[in-house]
């Protein structure tokens, strides 16, 4: 109840004020709630990847004036893009597992199979055995050093 109130509050605020303080009442359909500022502060990013993402077709936010604005179900995608992004998938890669199309419309959930989740772990631990290998030798290096 009380996140519902917030959404109609949010909405309002949005709809209702421009950046500048000028009215601009009935701008805003009121499923997209989330502003660009609110998904970076949520996720821990920055305003520039969350544009990153959308120049690249991940998410598609609804425009009102400069102001982007997005809806739950984006904000899914997005929640799904991070955790693409942490499992070591490239943004390609997430594109191509989320479907083309960025909208909310899209589904927002990863589908991997079990030649994907194969692929990607044996990936990830050439990945890890490649850093062992660096780290032995840098406190190899450090050793020396001292």
């Amino acid at each position: 109840m009380v996140k519902s109130a917030l959404k109609a509050k949010r909405a309002t605020v949005i709809g209702t004020v421009s950046s500048r303080g000028r009215s601009k009442a009935g701008l805003v359909d009121s499923e997209y709630v989330h502003t660009i500022g609110d998904l970076a502060h949520e996720f821990g990013v920055t305003l520039r990847t969350l544009r990153f993402y959308e120049d690249r077709g991940l998410i598609k936010p609804k425009r009102q004036g400069l102001t982007r604005l997005y809806s739950d179900a984006s904000k899914a995608r997005l929640k799904e893009i991070m955790k693409a992004t942490n499992l070591g998938f490239t943004l390609t890669e997430i594109r191509a597992l989320l479907g083309v199309d960025g909208s909310a419309k899209a589904s927002p959930a990863l589908k991997l199979n079990k030649t994907q989740i194969s692929e990607q772990l044996s990936h990830l631990e050439k990945q890890k055995a490649e850093i062992e290998t660096a780290i032995a030798e840098l406190k190899s290096m450090q050793k020396l050093a001292a």
